[in-house]
């Protein structure tokens, strides 16, 4: 049966840029930015549910699971990049945030068609990715009804895995079969159908909520402080010695001192300073206290 798009909240057409295509340059520019103030507003009005979500994807992470995203085209890219982010931004090995993508990696950077109405494919690349009952998947597809993130889900929830789907459009088909959704409306897009634009701004927006908030519930986080960085350039070495000072009080060359026999791990190195102990004495506190660096001072303190 044929979908008729015209039903979806996503493929309207929007009454403020129909004569888009006969606007100055700072014309189509402004109407862009005042329909993209609407996108903050829209994500605001589904905190609750993503409230839940994230609570998911914290418990499964803290008991051993990993968080896995799945999409096909901008909504696949959008999973990849946010998965690609947490080893740098809160050293959490590659495999334990994880972006799939219809059509694999060549997919990233080039369009695959069609491989995105394969239900099959989304099945087949979680079980590649040995994807399991601890794990979270969250399915993103702005229509709300691809059928390679329905076919994915539907795996997911039938292994007993817990399932989050995000979509741009209410009542759409991956939320009927997820155990959360977020179904953030956005209204119809600057081009028609355009999911791009506005619905893949809320969806970025959801995404890192959904990955920081989870992160810092896993202590990776000192006040606002990314103490789990991992210093892998010269920029995030020059971080890391930042933060330790920000944190520690201490000069910069006690901190790169600390911080080089720590091997950069910072939350390390501010154990070791803020608790007078030795490299071997702050990885058993920090081990002790699960990673939580308030929690291995305190130790030390006690």
């Amino acid at each position: 049966m044929e979908l008729d798009l015209s039903i979806l909240a996503t493929e309207k057409q929007n009454k403020q840029t129909e004569n888009i295509d006969q606007l100055s340059t700072r014309d189509i520019l402004t109407v862009m930015n005042q329909e993209d103030q609407l996108v903050a507003h829209a994500v605001k009005a589904y905190l609750p549910e993503i409230e839940v979500a994230t609570e998911i994807i914290y418990h499964s992470l803290q008991q051993g699971g990993r968080l896995f995203y799945i999409g096909a085209g901008t909504s696949g890219r959008l999973g990849v990049i946010d998965a690609s982010e947490c080893p740098p931004t809160f050293r959490t090995d590659p495999s334990l945030v994880r972006g799939i993508m219809a059509g694999g990696n060549q997919a990233i950077t080039t369009a695959v068609e069609g491989v995105e109405d394969d239900k099959d494919a989304g099945v087949t690349d979680l079980k590649q990715a040995q994807f399991t009952e601890q794990d979270v998947l969250v399915g993103i597809a702005a229509s709300g009804r691809t059928p390679y993130v329905i076919g994915a889900l539907t795996y997911a929830r039938s292994i007993g895995a817990q399932t989050i789907a995000l979509a741009a459009n209410p009542h759409s088909e991956i939320g009927v079969i997820a155990n959360c959704k977020i179904e953030v409306e956005v209204g119809p897009e600057v081009l028609t159908g355009s999911t791009r634009l506005k619905a893949a701004t809320a969806h970025k927006m959801i995404l890192n909520m959904l990955s920081t908030a989870a992160m810092i519930k896993l202590g990776k986080v000192y006040g606002n402080l990314m103490v789990d960085v991992k210093a892998s350039n010269h920029k995030l070495k020059q971080r890391a010695i930042t933060i330790v000072m920000q944190i520690t009080n201490v000069s910069l060359e006690h901190a790169e001192a600390t911080l080089q026999k720590a091997d950069y791990n910072v939350k390390v190195a501010i154990v070791m300073i803020e608790g007078n102990v030795t490299l071997e004495q702050a990885v058993d506190l920090l081990n002790q206290a699960k990673g939580f660096v308030r929690q291995a001072i305190k130790l030390v303190k006690r």
